[in-house]
């Protein structure tokens, strides 16, 4: 579960958790799995990205993978150092590996993925020890929002 350190923290991240919320909720107006990202530095977001693999038919086109490349974009820098990534989801592997690779300072996610997740739950790719570069993660911000809306579009695509 969340395990911030403070109210003024705990504040800050459930109010950019819900910035990625409302992304996942464009995704699933879209037909997308509801995920929705957001990649903050010095309080300010640079990157925003929501599921988009049907539309682009790419299976890379995750929320994650779309905010990372947006923030790249807006630094101008490969490296997101000093950045934290809120998702609504545990990132998959490949998302993982662009988190390990852009050396994201931190990940901070509300469900967990009990088939993918790479945060801590199936894998631990964002963190491991064995990597040139580790995350600090948060889990479980926001977490009954994030389920709920992942439910509620598997049950409307039954």
């Amino acid at each position: 579960m969340f395990n911030g350190n403070n109210i003024k923290e705990i504040t800050l991240h459930q109010n950019f958790m819900t910035q990625a919320l409302k992304l996942a909720e464009i995704a699933y107006d879209q037909g997308e799995v509801p995920i929705g990202a957001i990649v903050v530095k010095d309080g300010r977001i640079i990157g925003k990205g929501y599921n988009q693999t049907e539309m682009l038919k790419d299976p890379t086109a995750h929320a994650e993978m779309l905010a990372i490349s947006s923030a790249c974009a807006t630094l101008n820098n490969k490296y997101l150092e000093d950045c934290t990534l809120y998702v609504t989801l545990e990132p998959c592997p490949m998302c993982s590996g662009a988190i390990v690779w852009s050396k994201i300072q931190r990940v901070v996610f509300g469900a967990i993925d009990e088939k993918s997740g790479s945060c801590g739950s199936l894998f631990n790719i964002a963190s491991n020890r064995n990597l040139n570069h580790r995350a600090e993660i948060i889990q479980g911000v926001l977490e009954m929002d994030s389920q709920f809306l992942l439910k509620q579009f598997f049950a409307d695509k039954r």
